[in-house]
């Protein structure tokens, strides 16, 4: 897929040539790619077409959004249901950093003095970290013997990554912060979930082990 821009498009990412904007972006982009790189790409292919905001034309191809579009509608169905979300987190170990280094390279390359690898390997840092801290606090979530605080934790990252991006076309700095900010949340509620998590699966091992002794 070839990269173009929209050079007569203003307020775009690169409008001023340095880092200033396509910095913040990328690294708001690559966190959200480690929460649902699907639903990203369909809300920058949909503000490339809607807004004056310079995407990779890539991005806003009929065909693109078509497949990303089931994917993000997969990815919402799969991420609601308890343990086939952390299946399905386990089938985007591999994607979610991907898509952030190249989601990264695509919006920084161009107009960033930086080596393309760095950036590349920024964002998908960015994005495994967020992906981790989402599957592991996922996984603690599934030992909750109701399935709505699944659904609502799910919702919740959807709606912050449509919001975050949503922010990014005005204030590129003010969501990189609210992405970090969203980024190290997580990795703290993943660290506090985790232990909760693995004294519940402990305690249901002991009683089904008792359980055979009880008949």
């Amino acid at each position: 897929m070839s990269v173009q821009y929209h050079p007569e498009r203003q307020g775009a990412p690169g409008d001023n040539g340095d880092v200033e904007t396509a910095l913040p972006l990328a690294f708001t982009a690559s966190w959200a790619a480690g929460i649902n790189p699907y639903l990203l790409v369909v809300i920058l292919g949909v503000a490339g077409r809607l807004t004056d905001w310079d995407i990779p034309v890539g991005f806003e191809r009929t065909d693109v959004l078509i497949v990303f579009a089931v994917l993000a509608v997969v990815d919402t169905i799969a991420d609601k249901i308890m343990w086939l979300d952390t299946g399905w987190d386990a089938v985007n170990t591999v994607i979610r950093p991907v898509a952030g280094a190249v989601v990264a390279t695509l919006i920084a390359a161009p107009t960033v003095d930086l080596p393309t690898a760095a950036v590349a390997a920024g964002g998908g840092a960015v994005a495994l970290v967020t992906h981790l801290a989402k599957a592991t606090t996922r996984l603690a979530v599934n030992t909750s013997p109701e399935p709505a605080s699944n659904v609502v934790v799910s919702v919740v990252e959807d709606v912050l990554v449509a919001l975050t991006i949503a922010v990014a076309i005005v204030w590129p700095w003010v969501a990189a912060a609210m992405a970090l900010t969203f980024m190290l949340v997580g990795l703290a509620v993943a660290i506090a979930l985790i232990g909760t998590a693995r004294r519940v699966l402990r305690s249901r091992r002991r009683l089904g082990a008792r359980a055979p002794d009880s008949h």
